[in-house]
């Protein structure tokens, strides 16, 4: 009769017959007293959404105090009411830490896997073996509670201790991910100290050796992609080509983040679409996806992805980030805003609302809100570089060097490998006139990007930065070089042309300056600066065309002798100063129109890429 109920109390679950299964459930524990009946008979309720019923059944039952998966399921449904301090009171503040020490010891790694002990069914114990995993989900709830009260240290150090104790708890290592709790490096170490021998297949070493190396691709795939791009191609690879996953999902939302982090936002857009194609509510993929229409400046998608998430599903976070996107991509600033604050409010931990949230007020000038808010990310977030880029970006506009420089040192910190940061580093320290630090840092941006195979055209405001500070060094050859391959990548803006024309009239070039600043003007006819530098090009061009040949140099000298001659007789004659100083003008030529130092600067803003 037991075996009887409990197929059927299964069959009922697997069709979500749930009262048939509660009916049926409550059967069974009146004939066995079993606690892992009455653990089924609560799940049944909380699978109802009856998190007070089962909560209440459990403890009644007196199952919390004896039973480590009837007080795990105790918990959950206190934090699925809100009471984390009852929770975390179930649940215990201690994490089991002891259990690290019999499954993630590095040691144990020089050691032959056939000769390891293991702990799942090493002795044949599956109780023991399922309780372990239990004490893992347990830390990995208390590291939601503690979120939940903004203790995020704490709460990253219990999602870390559940996956050390079991490494298969991929809800607490999808936390630590997902919520950028770890920073590119700290991740790259934690993966390589998780025991991964301890993923079994019973009773086969070699699949069980395959398992856990299974298992390693796939998370190497949930990690950043700015540390380690070519561990990450050779998971997805081999996950794509030995196990058939290059249409999966989950690894191809991995493919298209890499792409995203290289700037190759044309690539990436169309991964995310083939995935929507076929799933149009994966909200995982829409983050991505929404960042890359954003990038192209396809408002018009925007709109449609908007327009049909508020219609179906307003219930999800993804749908005001949308709406608020494309508000943000058509300029109406402050209805981006309050979608993007709508979203943050639905789930406090939505990463791309908080960034969007904040950006509205760096869009309208509001620094001191815009590093609120920053401020805000850095903390919910603090694992991720970026919120610590855009705060030194803020201040840089608010002219506050020194706090600009210690935030993106902090982001350094972080990652090393972004060429944004490093754009935004040399840009701090060109306005500290350190050129020769500005030049390696837009150096290394560059090389960084062409390292991870980034779109070239996405780094156009580093190769011109780069280009500025070897003019203000006065290297001007090679600052020619950089804007010419600004130039040749597609970088056509009046500012470059003009640049050029400067330092070609630095170099007493003016009438090649004279043609580069007619382009410019043509790019942008009412270029205040470009207008000045030609005025000043065409003169020192007239200059050079009236001085005379080195053959006439004697005559010359006789004709100015003989002139002022004349002008001291007038003056015998007169009395007074006739002029003494005309011409004058003539002499100073060499010096060059404009002061590079002092007008150049003021002219040549810095290409700033927020």
């Amino acid at each position: 009769m037991e075996k009887f109920l409990r197929d059927w109390r299964q069959d009922a679950l697997n069709k979500a017959q749930y009262e048939s299964a509660i009916f049926i459930g409550d059967k069974l524990l009146a004939l066995t007293n079993d606690d892992q009946d009455a653990f089924w008979l609560a799940q049944v309720h909380f699978a109802t959404g009856n998190y007070t019923r089962a909560q209440s059944f459990l403890a009644k039952q007196d199952l919390i105090s004896r039973n480590p998966s009837c007080r795990y399921l105790a918990g959950h449904c206190l934090i699925k009411q809100n009471r984390f301090e009852e929770a975390l009171s179930v649940l215990g503040e201690r994490n089991p830490t002891h259990l690290i020490s019999n499954g993630s010891s590095n040691k144990r790694k020089s050691q032959p896997r056939q000769g390891r002990s293991r702990y799942h069914d090493a002795d044949g114990d599956e109780d023991e073996a399922a309780n372990r995993r239990f004490e893992a989900a347990m830390c990995f709830l208390r590291g939601i509670c503690y979120a939940k009260q903004n203790a995020f240290d704490r709460a990253k150090e219990c999602y870390k201790d559940a996956v050390r104790i079991d490494v298969q708890c991929f809800e607490a290592f999808q936390q630590l991910m997902k919520n950028s709790l770890l920073s590119p490096d700290e991740e790259w170490q934690f993966l390589e100290s998780l025991d991964f021998d301890s993923v079994t297949v019973s009773g086969d070493v070699s699949s069980s050796q395959e398992a856990a190396d299974f298992t390693k691709m796939l998370y190497t795939t949930r990690l950043s992609k700015y540390r380690n791009p070519a561990a990450f191609e050779t998971a997805y690879d081999s996950l794509s080509t030995h196990y058939h996953l290059a249409a999966n999902p989950d690894l191809q939302l991995a493919r298209a983040d890499l792409l995203y982090t290289q700037c190759r936002y044309r690539d990436a857009l169309a991964i995310t679409s083939a995935i929507l194609q076929e799933d149009k509510y994966n909200f995982a993929i829409y983050p991505v996806h929404l960042a890359c229409l954003y990038e192209l400046k396809m408002k018009n998608l925007l709109f449609l992805v908007a327009h049909d998430l508020a219609d179906t599903h307003p219930e999800e976070p993804c749908t005001w980030l949308a709406v608020g996107i494309y508000y943000f991509a058509i300029d109406k600033i402050a209805e981006a805003r309050r979608y993007f604050s709508k979203a943050s409010m639905m789930d406090a931990h939505f990463g791309p609302a908080w960034i969007g949230f904040a950006h509205t007020f760096a869009a309208e000038g509001e620094h001191d809100q815009a590093i609120s808010a920053y401020s805000t990310a850095a903390r919910l977030f603090m694992g991720t570089h970026l919120p610590q880029i855009f705060l030194g970006m803020q201040n840089h506009a608010l002219n506050n060097m020194t706090l600009a420089e210690e935030f993106l040192k902090t982001a350094y910190g972080l990652c090393r490998t972004d060429p944004l940061l490093l754009n935004e580093m040399g840009i701090v320290k060109y306005h500290q006139d350190k050129p020769k630090e500005a030049v390696q840092y837009f150096s290394a941006a560059l090389k960084i990007a062409d390292e991870i195979d980034s779109e070239p055209s996405a780094w156009l405001s580093a190769r011109t930065n780069l280009g500025h500070a070897f003019r203000r060094l006065r290297h001007f050859n090679r600052a020619l070089a950089e804007f010419d391959e600004v130039l040749r990548l597609g970088g056509k803006d009046a500012a470059i042309f003009s640049a050029k024309g400067l330092i070609l009239m630095e170099q007493n070039r003016p009438e090649e300056a004279v043609s580069v600043l007619h382009q410019a003007l043509a790019l942008s006819p009412q270029d205040g600066i470009a207008t000045e530098l030609l005025n000043k090009a065409l003169e020192e061009s007239a200059l050079m065309d009236d001085t005379p040949d080195d053959g006439f140099d004697d005559m010359a000298a006789f004709e100015r002798q003989l002139e002022q001659r004349k002008v001291e007789a007038t003056q015998r004659i007169n009395g007074v100063d006739g002029g003494i100083n005309k011409g004058k003008g003539r002499l100073d030529r060499r010096r060059g129109p404009i002061d590079e130092e002092e007008k150049g600067e003021s002219m040549m803003e810095m290409t700033d890429d927020e």
